[in-house]
């Protein structure tokens, strides 16, 4: 008997995915533990295999595409198996969302394009505006293609501007609109150097005011651009967690500016000890947020609504940025750890989250979380807690510049941190002493370097 496949539940915030690749086609053999298709969650790509054996009937996601947990993702039977009723109960009737659907593409209840609606509008406007002045009659241009097109998409920041299209005709013609025509007789400008910004590149009044005015080479369209690209399952998640960590948690912050001489030393003396290996800095931030969270335990705690949860253990979530936006592994136990296995497990989590490769167990579980952004020369800013976090410390750049040491002005180095705080749990106090304990640590990391620390 046929069975079906439902789309799996591979994370604890996933509520629907999207099928990456299929490994199989309807008609193929599956046994049980194969691979059947590669499914985006909110974190990461991964494989999902077939538990159970049979033919593959029914493929009810296509490559690329998003559907529900729990959705019908496919259907295992045996060959040539009638699975029609199977289908209708399992989907239900469609249609439903049809009229939703067309508004959403961007058409009228005409069934026109909203761009090509507002540009003939446009246009009949023009020649309106013609015959009300002058009296003459409608000159004939050659006719405008069925369908309008859609400004060609670009990206909105960092592109070259997209290349002008040629002067639109047909049958040799150069379509214009009738007060288009009427200018460019006046101004004395060839309509075939104009190139039109309407639609299937029809030349309007505009596109002459700009031709004239500008070089009289050409005219660069003034035609808002575009591009608008589906969400991706880890975007989705981003935007609902953070929307609701700052909408819910009542965030206040904190900063603190600190010395960082001696970590640059102590750093240099390190890394000449260990060399080839290297620590970074963010591995002696990662340490000593560790040990100043086993200091002040209301910091590394939890918001549960009816109950508070103060964690003995340290796990600290590392935010590390994706294509798509942020990841954060967990470093477990980080106060137990030298800083040369904090730096292989940190950099490990950042090669396996830009390839999609993290597991679950690989991001659950933090206690606190660190966002670093100095090594992109961000002096200072401020996080938004990471649920189920109480805090979050956003880490600036190390930044060259005088300071005042014993009443003297003298060339430092410095670096602010900015502690955000849900106020639920922390209290202004409580997060001050953390961050001072922090600072201490920093400025003179000795204090966190004892046997077995490197």
């Amino acid at each position: 008997m046929a069975e079906i496949v439902r789309m799996p539940k591979l994370s604890d915030t996933m509520t629907e995915g999207v099928v990456s690749a299929w490994h199989k086609k309807v008609g193929d053999t599956v046994k049980s533990g194969e691979v059947l298709a590669d499914i985006e969650t909110d974190k990461a790509t991964m494989e999902f295999e077939s538990f159970t054996d049979g033919v593959l009937l029914h493929i009810g996601v296509a490559a690329g595409k998003a559907a529900p947990v729990d959705s019908v993702l496919a259907v295992l039977g045996k060959k040539g198996e009638d699975i029609t009723k199977l289908l209708a109960e399992a989907e239900g009737e469609g249609g439903k969302d049809a009229g939703k659907e067309e508004v959403a593409s961007g058409k009228s209840a005409s069934g026109k394009s909203e761009v090509k609606e507002e540009m003939e509008v446009s246009e009949e406007k023009e020649e309106k505006e013609v015959k009300k002045e002058k009296g003459e009659k409608e000159e004939a241009s050659a006719p405008v293609g069925a369908s309008a097109r859609a400004p060609s998409a670009r990206p909105l920041f960092g592109a070259a501007p997209a290349a002008v299209a040629a002067p639109a005709s047909s049958n040799g013609r150069v379509t214009a609109s009738p007060l288009a025509r009427k200018l460019a007789e006046e101004k004395g400008i060839d309509l075939g150097r104009v190139h039109g910004s309407g639609p299937e590149g029809r030349i309007t009044k505009r596109d002459i005011e700009q031709f004239a005015g500008g070089t009289g080479s050409y005219n660069v369209p003034q035609v808002e651009q575009f591009e608008e690209v589906a969400v991706s399952q880890m975007r989705k998640t981003i935007a609902k967690r953070l929307a609701e960590s700052k909408f819910t948690a009542p965030h206040f912050y904190l900063t603190l500016e600190i010395a960082m001489e001696r970590a640059m030393q102590v750093r240099e003396a390190i890394n000449k000890q260990i060399a080839p290996e290297k620590i970074s800095y963010n591995d002696l931030v990662i340490k000593a947020a560790a040990l100043a969270l086993k200091q002040h335990p209301k910091v590394n705690s939890s918001w549960l609504g009816d109950r508070i949860r103060f964690n003995q253990h340290v796990h600290i979530g590392v935010a590390v940025a994706v294509e798509e936006g942020l990841l954060v592994p967990v470093v477990r136990f980080a106060d137990g750890k030298p800083l040369r296995t904090i730096g292989i497990e940190v950099r490990d989590f950042a090669k396996k989250a830009k390839a999609k490769k993290l597991q679950p167990q690989d991001w659950e579980g933090n206690t606190f979380t660190i966002s670093n952004l100095g090594m992109f020369g961000i002096e200072e800013f401020t996080a938004i807690i990471n649920p189920p976090d109480a805090c979050i410390l956003a880490v600036g750049g190390i930044q060259e510049k005088p300071v005042v040491r014993n009443g003297q002005i003298v060339p430092g180095h410095t670096m602010k941190v900015t502690l955000s705080c849900d106020h639920r749990v922390v209290d202004g106090v409580t997060g001050a002493e953390f961050l001072n304990t922090f600072k201490a640590l920093m400025e003179e990391p000795a204090l966190m370097l004892g046997v077995g620390a490197i």
